[in-house]
C-alpha cells in the first residue's frame, strides 16, 4: 500500500513486512521477513536441493526444443502443406542433395551413373521418401546453368526431432567425393539441424564470456567480492529452474530452441538487476547501523517490493507473446515468464537468506581498497553502500538538476535524436528465417547460396497448389491454364492426381519470397476453380505469418499498454505519470528498430559483424525485441520512479523529488544497464543472425533506455510537467490510498528530514 503524508491517513499495517517500532524500543518484523529469514541454513539448503533436481530435470532440453515455430497453426499455408505430406510426400523436399561434376557436365554418362546410384541409395534409405533428381525427371529447374552440378530432391519423414535424428545418421554418408562427383548436403532439414546445433555451441560459449565479464563489473559496482557473487549465484539458480521449466512444457507443445538465448540473457540480466538493488539496499541499512535482520527487513520493505512489482511489469510485456500463434513467439513468453519469475523469487527467498547469514561479512574481500588508498573514509563510503554517494550521488544529482534548468531544450532535442535513429524502420521489409541466418561456412547454407545463384527459378522455394474434390481431367487442364496465364508465373507443373486430390507446383518469376511472389499467392487464392483449393510455399506461410501478426499485433499492444498503466498508477497513484511511462518507453526502442533495420536488413556492418544480409527481418523478430526490450525499459523505469515517488511523499517537493530520484537510482540502474548489455551482447556474438540480431539489437534498446531515456528525458518531461504529474482525480486516489503500492519508509520525523535535506544538499554540490 502506498504511503501518503496526509494528516487524516493514520497509520495503516505494513503489507511489505517491513520492521514496525516494538514498545520495547527493539523491532517487531513482518510476516514475509519472519518467513524468509526465519530459517536462513534451511531456506538455502532447500534451494540447493531444488536446483540440483532443476539441473537433473532440465538436462537434454536443448535436444528437445525446434528451430522452427514462424508459420500460423490455423493458416492456409499450414493445413496444405500437412495435407500435402500425407498425400503427396515428394511435393514436399526438405532435403537436397547438391551433386557437383567439378568441369563435367551432369549428363556425362559416368556423372549420371552415379547421380542415380546416389539417389536409388537414398530412396532405400529408412525414413526417407520422395526421392527425386534431374537425372530422373529431366526437370530443367533442377540443373545449374553452367551444367555442373545438379540436384537430388527427398523428404525426411517424422517431426523435426525425428527427421534431425535421420539427417545425422545419413548425412555423412552422401556427403563427401562419390566417384566423378563431390556431394553436399542442404534443404530445409539441413538448414534446420545446422541452426540448432550452432545456437548451442554459441550459446555454451556466450555463458562463458558473460560470466566472468559479468563478475568483474560487479566487483566494480560494490568492491566487495562476496556482495559480487550473490547476483551471480540468484542468475545461475534462475537459468537451471527455466531450463527445467521448458523441458516441462516440451512434453505438452513445441519450444523453439531461439528461447535458450533468451533464458540465458535474462536469467542473468534480470536476477543481477534484482539482486544488486536489494544487495545496495542491504549494505546502505547496514551502514546506519542496524543489525542484518532489521537491516533486511528494511531492504524487503523498500527494494524488495520494487523488485516485486518490476518483475511483474516486465512479465506483462513478455506475456503479450501468447496472444500470438506462432510457437516461435510463443516460447519466449513461456521462457520469459519464467526467468522473469525464479529470479525475483531468488532475489526474495533465497538471497536474504543468504544475507542474514553473511551480515557485514557481505562487505568481505574489497577488491577495490587498493584504488582507494590515501581517500578519507567519507568518500569512499560507497563501498560500504551506506552513503546517500553510493550512487555517484553527487554527479546524478548535478545531472538531474541541469536538465530540470533546461528542461524543454532537452526533452525536445532527446526526443528529436531518438525519432531520427528510428526513421529506417520506415523502410522495412519482412520476410522469412532462411539459410543465410547461418554463417557463410555452414555446408546448408553453401548449398542453398548456389541454388539461388545458379539455378533458374526457385528449387524447393516455389508454390504449390493443393486441390481437393473430384475433377475431370479437363477440369485440371482449364484450372492449369488459368494460373499460367498469372502475370507472376514463370511455369506451372502438374497435376499430379491422387483419389480426389491433387496438386499444381507453380514456378513464380523472380525471388522464393519477393513482393511479386506473395502478390502470387493472393493471386492462385483469387483465381476461380471447380474444386476447392489451399495454397502453400514460402511466400504463402510468409504473407499468412504476416496476416496473423497484423491481426494480433493491436490486441497485444493494447494488453501491454492497458495493464502497464494500471501498474504504474498502483506504483505512483498518478494518472499522467503511467501515460508518460508508455510513451517514453516506447520511444526509448526507437534506436533498436532503426539499428536493425540499418544493419541488419540493409547490411551495414555485415562485414564487421560476420553476418549475410537477406534484405530482410523476419516478421516476428520485430514483436519479439519490443515485448522484451519494452519489459526491460520497464524494469528500469519503475526503480527509478519508486524512489522518486518515495521522495516526493516524504517531502512533497516535486523538483527534488525528480532529482533525489535520479541521485539515488542513476549510478545503480546505468550500472544495471552496462551489465545487462554485455550479457546480450555475449549472447549477440552468436553465428545465427537473428539471435545476433535479438543480443546486439536489446543491447542497444537498454543502453538508450538507461543512460538516455531515464537520465535525460524522464527528469525533463517530469519537471514540464511539474506538480500536475501527480495529480489523479478524487475516485482514483481513494482507489490508490487502498490499493497502490509503493517503495517508501514512514514519513520521517521533522529533524530527520531537515538532516536527510541537508545531506542532499551537501552530497549536490560535491
Amino acid at each position: 500500500m502506498s504511503e501518503v503524508n496526509s494528516a487524516d491517513d493514520g497509520e495503516r499495517p505494513d503489507p511489505g513486512g517491513g520492521p514496525e517500532a516494538d514498545p520495547g524500543g527493539g523491532v517487531r518484523l513482518g510476516g514475509w521477513t519472519r518467513f524468509v529469514t526465519a530459517r536462513p541454513r534451511l531456506s538455502l539448503l532447500v534451494a540447493l536441493l531444488l536446483t540440483a533436481l532443476a539441473v537433473a530435470a532440465g538436462s537434454g532440453v536443448a535436444d528437445r526444443l525446434g528451430s522452427g515455430g514462424w508459420e500460423d497453426p490455423a493458416a492456409q499455408s499450414t493445413y496444405a502443406t500437412k495435407a500435402l505430406e500425407r498425400e503427396f510426400p515428394g511435393s514436399q523436399p526438405n532435403l537436397l542433395l547438391l551433386v557437383d561434376s567439378g568441369r563435367r557436365s551432369v549428363d556425362e554418362p559416368s556423372v549420371a551413373a552415379e547421380a542415380k546410384r546416389l539417389a536409388a541409395r537414398l530412396a532405400a534409405e529408412p525414413g526417407v521418401t520422395g526421392v527425386g533428381s534431374y537425372w530422373q525427371s529431366g526437370a530443367p529447374t533442377l540443373r545449374a546453368e553452367d551444367g555442373h552440378e545438379a540436384l537430388v530432391a527427398a523428404r525426411i519423414t517424422g517431426d523435426e526431432k525425428t527427421a534431425s535424428e535421420t539427417l545425422d545418421r545419413m548425412a555423412p554418408t552422401y556427403r563427401g567425393a562419390h566417384g566423378p562427383v563431390k556431394v553436399k548436403v542442404g534443404g530445409p532439414v539441413a538448414v534446420r539441424h545446422e541452426m540448432q546445433t550452432t545456437i548451442r555451441e554459441d550459446l555454451t560459449r556466450a555463458e562463458l564470456i558473460a560470466l566472468p565479464v559479468t563478475l568483474v563489473l560487479l566487483v566494480m559496482v560494490f568492491g566487495s567480492a562476496v556482495a559480487a557473487l550473490l547476483p551471480l549465484g540468484v542468475g545461475i539458480v534462475a537459468i537451471l529452474g527455466t531450463n527445467a521449466v521448458l523441458r516441462g512444457l516440451t512434453e505438452f507443445t513445441d519450444v523453439s530452441v531461439f528461447a535458450m538465448n533468451l533464458t540465458t540473457a535474462l536469467g542473468l540480466g534480470l536476477a543481477i538487476d534484482y539482486a544488486l538493488f536489494i544487495v545496495r539496499r542491504f549494505r546502505e541499512e547496514l551502514a546506519t547501523g542496524a543489525e542484518p535482520t532489521a537491516a533486511i527487513a528494511a531492504t524487503l520493505r523498500t527494494a524488495g517490493r520494487t523488485v516485486l512489482f518490476s518483475a511483474l511489469t516486465v512479465a506483462v510485456s513478455l506475456a503479450a507473446m501468447l496472444l500470438f500463434p506462432q510457437y516461435f513467439l510463443r516460447s519466449f513468453a513461456y521462457a520469459g515468464i519464467a526467468v522473469v519469475l525464479l529470479a525475483a523469487a531468488a532475489a526474495l527467498i533465497l538471497l536474504p537468506a543468504a544475507l542474514v547469514l553473511l551480515g557485514h561479512r557481505v562487505n568481505s574481500l574489497d577488491l577495490r581498497r587498493v584504488f582507494r588508498r590515501g581517500r578519507s573514509r567519507e568518500t569512499t563510503g560507497a563501498g560500504a553502500g551506506g552513503e546517500r554517494t553510493a550512487d555517484g550521488g553527487a554527479a546524478w544529482g548535478r545531472m538531474a538538476s541541469l536538465v530540470m534548468r533546461r528542461a524543454p531544450l532537452f526533452a525536445v532535442a532527446t526526443s528529436v535524436v531518438l525519432v531520427v535513429l528510428g526513421l529506417p524502420f520506415l523502410s522495412v521489409k519482412f520476410g522469412t528465417a532462411d539459410d543465410r541466418q547461418l554463417p557463410l561456412s555452414a555446408e546448408a547454407h553453401v548449398v542453398q547460396q548456389h541454388i539461388r545463384e545458379g539455378f533458374p527459378g526457385s528449387p524447393g522455394g516455389g508454390l504449390e497448389v493443393l486441390a481437393e474434390g473430384r475433377a475431370t481431367e479437363a477440369q485440371y487442364t482449364a484450372y492449369k491454364a488459368r494460373i499460367a496465364a498469372l502475370p507472376e508465373v514463370r511455369r506451372v507443373d502438374g497435376p499430379l492426381v491422387k483419389g480426389d486430390a491433387a496438386y499444381f507446383a507453380v514456378q513464380p518469376e523472380g525471388e522464393a519470397v519477393d513482393e511479386g511472389a506473395q502478390r502470387l499467392v493472393g493471386e492462385l487464392r483469387a483465381t476461380d476453380a471447380p474444386f476447392d483449393t489451399a495454397v502453400t510455399g514460402t511466400a504463402a506461410v510468409l504473407v499468412d505469418s504476416k496476416d496473423a501478426i497484423a491481426d494480433q499485433l493491436p490486441w497485444a499492444a493494447g494488453f501491454i499498454a492497458v495493464v502497464t498503466l494500471f501498474l504504474v498508477f498502483l506504483l505512483t497513484g498518478s494518472v499522467l505519470i503511467p501515460v508518460q511511462a508508455v510513451l517514453l518507453n516506447a520511444l526509448s526502442l526507437t534506436a533498436m528498430f532503426g539499428a536493425v533495420v540499418w544493419v541488419f536488413q540493409d547490411g551495414h556492418l555485415s562485414g564487421l559483424l560476420g553476418f549475410t544480409s537477406s534484405g530482410s527481418i523476419e516478421t516476428t523478430l520485430p514483436v519479439l525485441m519490443f515485448c522484451v526490450a519494452f519489459g526491460l525499459s520497464m524494469d528500469y523505469g519503475v526503480f527509478l520512479l519508486s524512489r522518486i515517488k518515495e521522495e516526493y511523499d516524504r517531502t512533497g517537493d516535486h523538483r527534488d523529488a525528480v532529482r533525489f530520484g535520479l541521485q539515488r537510482t542513476g549510478g545503480l540502474i546505468t550500472a544495471a544497464a552496462v551489465i545487462l548489455a554485455v550479457v546480450m551482447v555475449a549472447i549477440g556474438t552468436s553465428r545465427v543472425t537473428n539471435t545476433k540480431m535479438l543480443g546486439l539489437g536489446i543491447a542497444l534498446a537498454v543502453l538508450m533506455d538507461a543512460m538516455v531515456v531515464r537520465s535525460l528525458l524522464v527528469p525533463a518531461v517530469m519537471r514540464l510537467t511539474g506538480r500536475a504529474t501527480w495529480w489523479a482525480p478524487a475516485p482514483l486516489r481513494r482507489f490508490h490510498e487502498r490499493f497502490g503500492l509503493s517503495e517508501g519508509e514512514p514519513p520521517a520525523a521533522p529533524e530527520e528530514k531537515e538532516a536527510d535535506q541537508e545531506r542532499d544538499k551537501v552530497a549536490a554540490h560535491g
